[in-house]
């Protein structure tokens, strides 16, 4: 349930970050409808061929509404629905009703004009509600196993996003480079990565200079401070693994030990180390961050 909460808050900004910050694009390439289509598609592991015709109706359908489509908003935000549906007698009636409202909002939203003229207002709601949602998890949930096993899905999610939005604008980067200087590196497409993680205000107040490669990598993946990185996200789901089973994560064997070894390798990465190779570094984090997902389900959901 966690997981697919933070699943679809992700998906919906990502729409709606890429559509609507390209309209303020400094160069033609970062402002194509093409070129955004192919962004979003390439987020959700779809990524289109170079000679693929892109309709903008049918991708934005396809990623924000479409049932047989599995990474779309409306699947996350009904697996969602299901799987607390499943738990019912183990979650409050407050969180509960939260859900219900919130998925009966999205399978209820015309399709017609979610493509026409209702983006901007059907992710802003999405990630309007998935707020109210991680309130009512926070506000009305004994902090005990359950809100650690929830709280473990929305962080080890909250990574592998993050992960893919800076897999998608390290490509979009690439085909759209800055200006001047190092044209990679001062692509307009990392004030989009940041806006798209909800943390341009944060990294501006941070390091007090525009965003470039070097410092939006280095605080979406290795600040702790920031409460989107990734960094952030292995301390989070660490803390909660340990409040299951505190001996657990001396066990090789458990995703305690799992998760704390990947959380040391990267606390002490150095961000010119990503930068030098970071096709390889995205791969190998969302290579960890699945094998810390399915040690967790073998660990915790295999009786």
């Amino acid at each position: 349930m966690g997981r697919y909460i933070e699943r679809a808050e992700h998906t919906a900004r990502y729409l709606n970050v890429n559509y609507f910050s390209s309209l303020d694009a400094p160069n033609s390439t970062s402002q194509s409808r093409d070129f955004v289509m192919r962004s979003m598609l390439y987020m959700v592991g779809e990524p289109a061929t170079d000679d693929m015709n892109i309709d903008e109706d049918r991708v934005l359908t396809r990623i924000g509404m479409d049932r047989e489509f599995g990474p779309s908003v409306i699947n996350s935000i009904c697996y969602a629905r299901e799987n607390a549906h499943s738990a019912r007698d183990l979650i409050s009636t407050e969180l509960y009703e939260s859900i219900n409202k919130f998925y009966h909002f999205a399978e209820n939203y015309p399709v017609k004009k979610f493509v026409k003229t209702g983006l901007y207002e059907f992710t802003s709601q999405v990630t309007e509600m998935t707020a109210v949602l991680r309130g009512k998890i926070r506000g009305t949930l004994l902090h005990d196993s359950i809100y650690a096993i929830i709280m473990m899905g929305v962080n080890l999610e909250r990574a592998l996003q993050i992960t893919r939005i800076i897999n998608a604008k390290y490509n979009d980067a690439k085909m759209s480079p800055g200006s001047y200087g190092d044209r990679f590196r001062n692509s307009y497409e990392w004030t989009t990565l940041l806006k798209c993680a909800e943390s341009y205000d944060m990294m501006r107040r941070y390091y007090k200079k525009t965003p470039n490669s070097l410092c939006t990598l280095e605080f979406l993946i290795l600040n702790s401070k920031c409460p989107r990185s990734v960094m952030n996200s292995l301390n989070q789901v660490y803390r909660h693994v340990c409040t299951l089973d505190p001996l657990k994560s001396r066990d090789k064997d458990s995703t305690a030990f799992l998760v704390g070894k990947v959380r040391a390798e990267y606390q002490f990465k150095r961000v010119e180390d990503i930068e030098g190779n970071i096709q390889q570094f995205i791969e190998d984090i969302l290579s960890d961050l699945s094998a810390i997902g399915a040690r967790m389900e073998k660990e915790f959901f295999h009786y």
